[in-house]
């Protein structure tokens, strides 16, 4: 008996060695083209992982073939569609610096924006709307970047449109988690280093509720500095948004606002 299953098992392992063998030999001899074929095949019906398969091996084995930068294209659609992000925006960066002037550049832009948009994104909290304003926004600030260079250097793009809807979002994202840090030096009276977080808001977000709500921020900085005119050219500002808020509103604008001196 113990015999008998150390000879099947001998062969099982034969098995998978010559199989293995196999597969690799049939891959390195088989015809670019018909590879692609099979990857376009297996991506179309939905077979994301086998094509990936099939596309790494073009990839690898004909690296300057008539393919090559389809594949490329194709793999970075396939990583993103696994949720493998760092991968795609790797193989992103590595396609932007091998073919800078490609026709389809505006779509790999994109799908970089998305890519580092979905590494922002946390799926769970999102259930149950939790407040993520104050965690790093290392892959939203990539993306707000990314969707930016895309509707300023591509504004007729496809993907154009899209973009700006996502940079609305990423705005306001980026903007929280300044107001929180900004809030956070309030407390640690640097105000200095507050008056330079809204400033930057104020370059970048101007038009969001956050930014508004850090110019009372910034206006308590300069009265702590002794810093006169700065804070009543601040204070300009505050009344310049009162201007278009109804008088009925402007009690709760201000109660709504002054909270975020403690963090509210």
């Amino acid at each position: 008996m113990k015999l008998r299953l150390q000879t099947l098992l001998a062969i099982a392992l034969s098995s998978m060695l010559i199989g293995c063998t196999s597969t690799k030999h049939d891959v390195e001899n088989v015809p670019e083209i018909e590879l692609h074929n099979k990857a376009k095949t297996e991506l179309e019906s939905g077979n994301i992982k086998s094509s990936i398969s099939v596309l790494e091996a073009i990839d690898k084995n004909y690296p300057f073939g008539p393919y090559s930068q389809q594949v490329q294209l194709d793999l970075i659609y396939a990583y993103y569609k696994t949720a493998d992000y760092p991968l795609a925006i790797a193989s992103i960066d590595r396609f932007l610096k091998l073919n800078p002037t490609h026709p389809n550049i505006d779509w790999v832009i994109y799908m970089r924006g998305i890519s580092n948009m979905a590494q922002n994104d946390n799926t769970i909290q999102g259930w149950f709307n939790v407040d993520r304003s104050d965690r790093d926004p290392e892959f939203a600030m990539a993306a707000f970047k990314d969707f930016t260079y895309l509707v300023t250097g591509f504004p007729n793009s496809s993907y154009a449109a899209d973009a700006k809807k996502r940079l609305i979002f990423l705005k306001t994202r980026i903007a929280r988690h300044e107001l929180k840090v900004s809030q956070y030096y309030t407390k640690r009276g640097a105000y200095v280093a507050v008056i330079n977080r809204v400033t930057q808001m104020l370059a970048l977000f101007p038009d969001t509720d956050s930014t508004k709500s850090a110019l009372l921020l910034m206006r308590n900085a300069y009265n702590e500095l002794g810093l006169v005119d700065e804070s009543q050219k601040v204070d300009q500002l505050i009344q310049a948004n009162l201007e278009y808020i109804p008088k009925e509103e402007q009690k709760s604008f201000f109660s709504k606002f002054t909270s975020v001196f403690n963090g509210g």
